[in-house]
Order: C-alpha cells, then structure tokens, then sequence
C-alpha cells in the first residue's frame, strides 16, 4: 500500500476520505482473483458477519458460509442454544439451500408466516417427508387465511435429485415462471431446494468448510463470567473459531481473559477485539490472539463516539493495527464503518485479511428478525450490541437493582428500522453486490489475490467534494 505522490496523510483517514488509483494491469477478469484468506478461518470471501444479535443467526449462518464467508453467533446466547445452531448449520448441504417446510393440512395462514423467511419466496409442502407442490406468496393473495395449502399449493414442480449438477439445474429450470428446483435423495426424501441464481453462485463462489467438509461457524464469548469455561463449550458444539469480544478490547480484562481461554488451548483460532492501535494490536496478540478485531465507534448502531469522543476514523486504525499484525504473524479484522462495497475494498487495502459486516446485512430475509412492513415498505429492526435493548438482554438474570443501574450506562441504537433493498434483499444478493466490487477493485490495481491488492493498491486522499462526485445521481440526469 501507498499514497501517490503528495497525498501522504497528515491526520487519520475514514473510507470517504480515499480513492483507487487505477495501476496497469494485467488481470483480465473478475474471476481471475482469488478473495481467499489465510487468516485460519476458512474463508474464501472476505466476509465475516458481526455477533449482533439482530443479524447474526443460524439462517445468516448457513447461507453466508455457503457463499464463502464466517458468521459470528452473538456472545449471550445460552450454550445449547449455540450447540443446536451449530449443529444444524454443521448438517447442512454445500450447494441445496435448506426451505421451510408446509404440510397439506396448514392454513394459508401458516404459509404466509414462513414463505418471507426465504430469500426464494417459496415453502415446499411435504407428506411423509416428501414434496408434493410448493406454496407461494402469489398462490395466497386473495385467498381466506383459514384456508388450507392443499387448495393453493402448486403441484407443478421440478424434482431433481439432489446429485444433480447445479449447471444442470440451470437448464432444467429453463424460464419456468418459479425458477426453483426442488432437490430430493436417493428415497425421494426432500433434501433441500435451488434456484436459478443458485445455480449460477455454486459457481462462482467455493463454500467455507472444514477438514470433514461441513459448513463453518464461529461464535463469540464476552469476558466476564466464566470465560474459559464458556469457551471450552463453544469449542467442544464444533465452534470453528472463538471470538473473544468487548467495546474496549485493550483492557486488563481482556488480556487476562484472553490469556487464559489461549493457554486452555481450545484447539481453534481465537479472534479478540476490538482495538484501534499499534499497542492494543501487540498487547491482544501477545495475550494469545491470532486475529485482532479493528474498529471502535464506527459502526452505523454505535453511539461511542458521540457519547465518549472515542475511537478513530477506521481506514487509519485498520492500516496501522494490520501493519502491526504483519509483524507478528497475525491478522486483523476490519469491524464497522462499512456502507459500500468500495468500503470493503479500500478495508482489505488497508491490510485488513476479512471485513466484518454488522448492520448493512440486518435488513435482509435470512437475518433473525421478523420481516414487517409500513407505508415506506418491508422492514427489519435491528440494534446495537451495546444498546438499552441488549444490555437488558445481558442483564436478564440481575437483580433489579443492578439492571437499573447498567441501563444508565447504554451507547448504541436500541432500534432501528433497517429496510429491505428491494433490488437487493437477500444476503446473497448483497454478498453479490461487494464481491463484484472487491473483485473489480483487484483488476484496476493488478491484483490476483487479496495480498497483492494490499501490495500494489495506490491511494489518494479526496475532498468531501470529490467523494461526492463519485456518486451517481438518483434517477441520472
């Protein structure tokens, strides 16, 4: 990484603050770059999804694994609750997308609950474990919500075995005015269901498995309580990675915490976080960390900085904390402050080895919360991790007294409405979004792989005016 000539920085840079300069290159595809990591946990795209709990569940988790990246399970889950996320993301297919399920006798009412949970917009009706149709949203408009699925599902599907090569898929599913195949085994048993566009990602993107070729998951441990003891579960329910997390990340608490989880030896990568300095950065690795989480205050539910007046503009702290990481063999994790693709691109410049994404994805079908919808249209809500909402979820098991008196003490949104992009409302298609960008970005700048677009990438600072310029207009001219 460089700036080119005159442009070297006097203060510290947000992602606004920077542009790409364009290098000779010789990469002549998008698919020419490898966005792989090396940092241990698996991904073969540079996306980590935040342990927030309005984002972060096991829906999120089997489709973003599938697509390449890692989702962190929030910290306050209960243990079995955790171990039944991981096991059913751990059972889950590498190419066939998991629907919801109807029976004949269900109401429409039931129906219209569970089709807004996927992406695909269908849930397919079984007997006996078998599909025998799909139901739609369309098949239910206008139809009484006691009504039973037998009266609306659609019988006409395509059936494949779930062997079947997703290109074949593709052609199988020709212009059908579903575009969705429902996938069986080799006893007719459903075994999954996928899409046209389904089709088209398995092959371009490579699923993050591990060493028994099952999804990836990790999940996150806070550091009060029994840390180590909390860590050794998460590690024995098959958590591919632990993260060890808190606001305040270069704290005797953590370090101490962090210590302690590393020397139980919990036989998996451990992420700790969150700091924005070179000392912070040592002090975490020292304690036993081999990714360090980068960001303080810039994520869009954080309130820090207007509440504390501290944290640091992210470009700069993830540039100075990865540098320091090189060094010992480590890697960083750019946490917040991402709202475009470029944001991404100009984080893995910076050195960052995954992005960790929190509220760009809560607005879309596979984050936990319940699809709802007003006079500006469809909606999830979504809050920060530090928010009266989550420290009373924290907070459930003090007394009173003690509940009232954290409540005082809350920096981050406590709800939100997050809106479904209509053009963009599934992970996947959001996955799409920055990954074309990242992908585009390392051809402008010679790179085929994330090392080298850290390597070679040539910056420049901009005024507000040039960001401003690089924004198309709404609607055009």
């Amino acid at each position: 990484m460089r700036f080119v000539e005159g442009h070297a920085p006097t203060h510290d840079l947000t992602y606004d603050d920077l542009f790409i300069v364009p290098n000779r290159s010789d990469v002549a595809s998008r698919f020419d770059v490898d966005m792989s990591t090396v940092d241990g946990s698996g991904t073969t795209i540079p996306i980590v999804v935040a342990n927030m709990t309005a984002v972060a569940g096991k829906r999120m988790a089997e489709t973003v694994a599938r697509r390449g990246g890692i989702v962190v399970l929030p910290q306050d889950l209960p243990i079995p609750v955790v171990a039944e996320s991981i096991g059913y993301v751990k059972s889950r297919h590498l190419v066939a997308d998991t629907p919801v399920t109807l029976t004949a006798d269900d109401s429409v009412s039931d129906a219209l609950a569970l089709i807004p949970k996927r992406a695909h917009g269908a849930a397919v009706v079984v007997e006996d474990g078998r599909p025998i149709g799909v139901v739609t949203e369309k098949r239910c408009r206008d139809v009484d919500r006691f009504a039973r699925v037998r009266d609306v599902l659609d019988p006409d599907i395509v059936m494949l075995s779930v062997e079947t090569a997703p290109r074949d898929v593709f052609d199988a599913l020709g212009d059908l005015h579903l575009g969705l195949a429902v996938l069986v085994d080799g006893d007719g048993q459903l075994a999954g269901v996928l899409s046209r566009v389904g089709s088209l990602r398995h092959g371009i993107y490579r699923p993050n498995v591990d060493d028994d070729g099952r999804l990836r998951i990790a999940a996150a441990v806070g550091i009060n309580g029994d840390v180590v003891g909390k860590a050794k579960a998460l590690a024995a329910a098959g958590a591919d990675l632990l993260v060890i997390d808190t606001a305040h990340g270069h704290q005797e608490k953590m370090l101490s915490a962090l210590e302690a989880v590393a020397t139980s030896e919990p036989g998996v990568p451990i992420a700790a976080g969150n700091v924005v300095s070179a000392q912070g950065t040592a002090d975490l690795i020292s304690a036993g960390a081999s990714i360090i989480k980068v960001g303080v205050g810039p994520g869009a539910m954080c309130t820090t900085r207007m509440m504390t007046g501290v944290g640091r503009p992210q470009f700069s702290a993830v540039a100075e904390c990865a540098a320091v990481a090189r060094e010992h063999g480590a890697h960083v994790w750019a946490d917040g402050g991402v709202r475009h693709p470029r944001d991404v691109a100009l984080a893995l410049a910076a050195g960052a080895s995954n992005v960790m994404i929190g509220s760009w994805f809560a607005g879309t079908y596979e984050s936990p919360g319940d699809l709802q919808q007003d006079a500006d249209g469809l909606y999830k809500v979504s809050f920060g991790m530090a928010s009266k909402r989550a420290v009373a979820a924290r907070s459930a098991n003090d007394g009173a007294y003690d509940r009232a008196r954290k409540s005082l003490f809350e920096e981050g949104i406590s709800s939100s409405r997050i809106r479904l992009d209509p053009e963009r409302p599934s992970v996947e298609d959001l996955i799409d979004h920055i990954c074309a960008g990242v992908r585009s970005t390392a051809t402008y700048t010679g790179a085929r792989t994330l090392a080298e677009l850290h390597e070679k990438v040539v910056l420049g600072i901009q005024s507000a005016a040039g960001f401003a310029e690089g924004r198309p207009l709404p609607g055009g001219w």
